[in-house]
């Protein structure tokens, strides 16, 4: 037993010696790792120490560099701004010197002035003397004083005046006869203006009503057939969207939409939509627009007593019935154009008949203008010569907007005539645009003349109101102004009826009382 004892001990000393020893190894080990780490960290610290070394040098270097650079910048913009200084100083100098020069100048010619004041005073004088002596010879020759050869010349002069006088007021006289005449055919030509016309006002749509929203989905069809037959067929443009219990019929040739209003409606009305009643409807419509037509035609014919008209004259006038220009029923415009010149020729004892038939027809090549290029009024004329019109009622129809130079009295008539139709209250719709245009040209003409403040365009541009500077201009020039602008105004603007012109000088002296 004691035996095992010892050398469990023995045993147990030996694996404590040996731990100790692993443990003593692995010290040194540690040691050695310490040593040979702190020998890499003074390394490393030696080279961080070197590198920021060199680093503090390349800062100095670059510094150093940026100093002179910045040296070096500004001397030169010290030299240029010591250049500029010399420069203003030369021209400083120069400028003295001019102005030197000038007021030499200005010395020498006041002395030279003055010198001639005196030589001018002197020749007066010379003059005053030798006029005193011619009068008294002249008294001394005619054996009259100045008082009575003065007498005798006034005497003369107003027997002249009377003579004078006589004249102007006959020849005023002469004037008022003719401003007379003219007037009376002013106030003709007004009260023929007031002609009374039903006037139809159209634009580029026509809304069908309907009967429900549902109808809206049996026009566009399944998969759109519909419309697209109805489209196809009619030349013109439906438009579903979600106005309630409508549909606009949208194109710009007024017959094909007006047959396809009709057909529209006619289809709603049957309630049977498809491509085939669609093309039935719309071939109905088309005859009963032409009836339309022919007989809108053949009314404005007996009304306005036109007669002989080739029948292909007067479809084409029935085409103008769904024609329109700026709101005016072309066709109703050239009745009521046929009107106002046929009364005006019976008023100057011209030829009614062709004025009354030049005016019919004048505007017949907008019934197919959108076909034909060109201006309507040589379209007119062509189609007229085509079917063999007179020369005389070719030509009115040809010039009456000046496309070509009227050489006859019933073209000059159709011309006014068609002039007073367009212009007169509700015949046409004036677009604000062109409202607003005519308004600002009306106030620029006026400001473009010397001396005008302002200028303001009242009662819708019927009058313009200039306000002058009273320091510029005078009573007698604030007059003149008045007639120049008026007549620049009726050289550069189209308008109906007539524009006043009033200019305004005002003065105004303002004290206090204190």
């Amino acid at each position: 037993m004691t035996t095992y004892l010892v050398i469990g001990v023995l045993a147990g000393l030996i694996a404590a010696g040996a731990a100790y020893g692993i443990a003593l190894g692995r010290i040194r080990q540690l040691q050695q790792t310490v040593k040979s780490e702190r020998s890499d960290i003074a390394g490393r610290e030696e080279e961080l120490k070197k590198e920021i070394e060199a680093k503090r040098k390349e800062v100095l270097l670059e510094a150093k560099e940026e100093a002179f650079r910045i040296r070096a910048e500004i001397e030169k913009e010290n030299k240029d701004k010591r250049a500029e200084i010399q420069r203003l100083e030369r021209r400083l100098t120069q400028k003295e010197e001019t102005l030197d020069r000038r007021l030499e100048n200005l010395d020498r010619k006041e002395r030279t002035i003055q010198q001639k004041e005196a030589e001018a005073q002197t020749k007066f004088e010379e003059g005053e003397a030798l006029a005193a002596q011619q009068r008294g010879e002249l008294e001394r020759i005619s054996r009259m004083s100045t008082e009575e050869a003065k007498d005798i010349l006034l005497r003369q002069v107003d027997r002249e005046m009377e003579r004078h006088t006589a004249r102007i007021i006959r020849q005023a006289e002469e004037q008022a006869k003719e401003d007379a005449d003219r007037k009376a055919r002013d106030i003709i030509t007004l009260a023929v203006q007031r002609c009374a016309v039903d006037q139809a006002t159209e634009t580029t749509v026509s809304v069908v009503p309907l009967p429900s929203d549902d109808m809206k989905g049996r026009i566009i069809g399944r998969e759109g057939r519909n419309i697209r037959a109805f489209e196809t067929l009619t030349g013109v443009d439906l438009i579903i969207d979600d106005t309630p219990e409508a549909v606009v019929v949208s194109g710009f040739d007024p017959v094909r939409r007006e047959v396809a209003r009709v057909a529209l409606s006619n289809l709603i009305l049957d309630g049977r939509i498809h491509p085939g009643r669609i093309e039935e409807m719309i071939n109905k419509a088309q005859i009963e627009a032409e009836t339309k037509m022919k007989e809108a035609a053949e009314r404005a014919v007996f009304e306005t007593g036109v007669t002989g008209l080739d029948p292909e004259l007067i479809r084409l006038l029935g085409r103008l019935r769904f024609r329109t220009s700026y709101g005016q029923n072309v066709l109703q415009h050239s009745v009521e154009v046929s009107h106002l010149a046929g009364a005006i020729a019976s008023e100057l004892q011209v030829n009614v008949p062709l004025a009354k038939r030049a005016g019919l027809l004048h505007d017949l090549g907008k019934a197919v203008d959108f076909e034909v290029e060109g201006s309507h009024a040589i379209i007119s004329m062509d189609l007229l010569k085509r079917y063999h019109e007179p020369p005389e009622v070719c030509h009115a129809v040809g010039a009456h907007h000046n496309d070509i130079e009227p050489h006859s009295v019933e073209a000059v008539l159709v011309l006014a005539s068609d002039a007073i139709s367009a212009a007169r209250p509700g015949a046409r719709r004036e677009t604000l645009e062109t409202y607003v245009k005519r308004l600002q040209k009306l106030e620029t003409i006026a400001d473009s003349f010397a001396g005008v403040e302002k200028t303001y365009a009242v009662q819708a541009g019927r009058e313009i109101r200039v306000m002058v500077r009273p320091t510029e201009l005078d009573d007698d020039a604030a007059t003149k102004l008045a007639y120049d602008t008026a007549r620049r105004i009726e050289e550069e603007m189209e308008y109906p009826g007539q524009i006043k012109v009033t200019v305004i000088r005002e003065t105004r002296a303002v004290e206090y009382a204190k």
